[in-house]
């Protein structure tokens, strides 16, 4: 037997080595810090359905938008967070994959890893959802100080500020329950307009997988990988466009209309159960759209490189 000389030795470090960095790896830090963020951005659009709610109880409907309107930038503020972890995890899946064109075992290895890793922060924001659906009572509180504060103060950052006190935390905690057996059954959907239930289904599917469906058209086909990534935004905007017209008209309609009498609280106590509920749903449903949506992106990525204008 040949013994090993220093250069056959530095080869097989070498080799190695390539043989590690090679291997994917399902779980990190990234990918359990884009969980975590998900998890509260796909919650705070929960939490903030409470606003229409605690705007009919305390008859403020500008002033309980105006809040929601601010919930939901911070909730949007924590999403753009999310591309400091998912971004990198993309990176290093893409890099791979130009490295293993030539091995299709490993390439798939490293598409499959990538896949499950985007699903894994799906789930978080499912997780998100439902967290803060059970909290709804306790938000609801918070938005009815927020208003009494707001009003009390003319200025959101005193009314936060004075909601953020011990003694109203203690009464924040309070506030919070679970909803009883018989307060489930009290929740008729047939209160609620059968095609704004569909439609909040379908625009929080889209919504659940936009990011994470044109990420993994990144991967599918390196040479689209910027411009698929990019799409993420039309992918998002389509589902504001679907959220303008079919659910935000209707939920409004409802909030006004229990304002001036012609419905009750209870139907708006309803309305946001069926919301939050409806929600989930469309963020369970977005894991089956999942691939079919990469897959689209990646198709008009594709036809978007090779249209000449």
């Amino acid at each position: 037997m040949t013994p090993l000389n220093g250069d056959h030795y530095i080869t097989i470090q070498h080799t190695v080595k390539q043989v590690v960095d090679v291997t994917p790896h399902l779980w990190s830090g990234r990918l359990i810090g884009a969980m975590i963020i998900t998890f509260v951005t796909q919650g705070v659009t929960i939490g903030a359905y409470a606003a229409r709610l605690a705007g009919v109880q305390t008859k403020r409907i500008a002033t309980s938008i105006s809040l929601y309107n601010l919930f939901m930038t911070v909730g949007r503020l924590a999403q753009l967070l999310s591309v400091f972890f998912i971004a990198p995890l993309g990176d290093a899946a893409g890099n791979a994959v130009k490295e293993l064109q030539t091995k299709p075992i490993d390439l798939a290895a490293w598409q499959h890893v990538y896949e499950i890793q985007l699903r894994w922060i799906v789930v978080g924001g499912t997780l998100g959802m439902i967290v803060f659906a059970l909290l709804l009572p306790m938000f609801t509180y918070a938005f009815r100080r927020g208003v009494k504060s707001f009003e009390a103060r003319g200025s959101v950052p005193h009314a936060v500020a004075q909601l953020l006190k011990p003694r109203n935390l203690v009464d924040l905690l309070r506030a919070e329950h679970l909803p009883s057996f018989a307060e489930l059954r009290s929740f008729d959907w047939r209160r609620v307009p059968m095609r704004l239930l569909i439609s909040n289904i379908l625009v929080t599917g889209v919504y659940s997988i936009g990011v994470q469906a044109a990420f993994l058209a990144s991967v599918l086909d390196p040479n689209v990988a910027r411009t698929a990534a990019t799409l993420s935004g039309v992918v998002n905007g389509i589902g504001t466009i679907l959220f303008t017209l079919f659910v935000d008209p209707t939920s409004s309609m409802i909030t006004d209309e229990a304002t001036h009498g012609i419905r009750t609280v209870e139907e708006v106590r309803t309305m946001v159960f069926y919301l939050s509920l409806t929600a989930i749903a469309g963020s369970l449903l977005s894991q089956l759209i999942f691939i079919p949506a990469a897959l689209v992106i990646e198709y008009v990525a594709r036809f978007a490189n090779v249209v000449h204008f």
